[in-house]
Formats: C-alpha cells, sequence, structure tokens
C-alpha cells in the first residue's frame, strides 16, 4: 500500500482500497477505493467530484468466480494518489469568499422561520461549521477554498453530528462502505457549485 502523500498544499492522506461484505449477505462484498486525511482521520471520496470508483459483488453461490475482478482492482490504489491530489489542488485554487462561505451555509443548512427545536438544531450545526470553519485545525489552514468547505461538512460529520443507535466509529466506517462518504463529499461540491454561481450571478 502505497505511503501517506503530502500536497503542495498542506493536504497530507493515505489512500487505500477497502474490502467488505457481511455473513448474513446483507450487505454485497464491496472492494472501494477511498483516502483518509491524516489530520483528521477522516475518510473522503477519493474522487470528490466524482462517485469513488467500487466494485460490488452479490452474495451467490457463484460469487467467488468473481474475485479475480477484485484482485484486478487492487491496482487502482496506486492511481488514487495522483487523482485526489489533482481534486485537492481543484479545490484548494478555488477562493470562497466569507459572503460564499455563509450563502453556503444558507443552503447546506436552511434556518427554519419559525422558532423551536428544528432552528435550535439548525442553528447549533451552523455554528458548529462556522467554528470549524474559522478555528479548528482540521479545517481552518484551507480557509475560503473549496476544500476547506468539503474539509468543514465532512470533519462535522465525522467528528460531531449527534449519533444515535450506533458507536460513531462504526457509523463513520458503515457510511464509508455504503457510499454514504462519496454522496456527503459530492452533495457538498454541488451545493457549494451552486451558490457560488447564484452568488456571482447576483
Amino acid at each position: 500500500m502505497p505511503d501517506n502523500v503530502r500536497t503542495p498544499e498542506g493536504v497530507e492522506f493515505r489512500p487505500h482500497l477497502f474490502g467488505a461484505t457481511s455473513f448474513d449477505g446483507s450487505l454485497a462484498t464491496t472492494f472501494k477505493r477511498a483516502v483518509t486525511n491524516v489530520v483528521c482521520d477522516n475518510t473522503m471520496s477519493a474522487g470528490l467530484a466524482e462517485t469513488g470508483q467500487q466494485i460490488k459483488i452479490r452474495h451467490s453461490r457463484y460469487s467467488k468466480l468473481r474475485l479475480s475482478e477484485a484482485r484486478e482492482a487492487l491496482n487502482i490504489v496506486y492511481e488514487i494518489a495522483d487523482d485526489f491530489a489533482a481534486e485537492v489542488k481543484r479545490l484548494c485554487e478555488q477562493t470562497v469568499t466569507d459572503r460564499q462561505w455563509r450563502s453556503f451555509l444558507d443552503a447546506h443548512v436552511p434556518l427554519p422561520e419559525e422558532p423551536g427545536r428544528s432552528r435550535t438544531h439548525a442553528e447549533h450545526k451552523r455554528d458548529a461549521l462556522d467554528r470549524l470553519w474559522r478555528h479548528d485545525d482540521r479545517v481552518a489552514p484551507w480557509q475560503n477554498t473549496a476544500y476547506g468547505v468539503v474539509q468543514a461538512v465532512n470533519t462535522f460529520t465525522h467528528h460531531e453530528q449527534t449519533v444515535r443507535g450506533a458507536v460513531r466509529a462504526e457509523r463513520n466506517m458503515l457510511r464509508a462502505v455504503t457510499g454514504g462518504v462519496d454522496d456527503l463529499d459530492t452533495g457538498t461540491l454541488h451545493t457549494l457549485d451552486a451558490v457560488m454561481a447564484g452568488v456571482a450571478a447576483a
């Protein structure tokens, strides 16, 4: 497996390919490429802007015959570092102003008009994201960049979002296996793209 990689933008990450399965057949055998952000131990999508490459093998009496495909997939782990580093560079070069950050928060965590539990929850989440953005060592070094936005949302979800019915580490690993990490990162970028287009047009 490749060693940790550090980009010129100061992002240190560890590329890997992980596999997961289940004894009861409820989860297809999955081989998936991803990266771990060393500074915060977040699992992130290897492609960020695209769904991470993966292979899924449904449980059946013939499934063993397809394991050769997974062996071939092991070769892609050496391509992950270049792909992710290129995405990090692109996102770090994309400036996000304070005004655009506030607009992103409005889109990502809308505030209900009526006071109550939902509004309080949204306010707390927005406050947490803004604190990470401005003051947390896992995010603040990339403040005012698109990468910083992705890192803020990813770090909040992995480490601060309320977890119910599971241990946080297990929840994070399940999200990585089932595609939740891909959905989180790509969803963050799609929201940011829409916000920045809207701010530019305003």
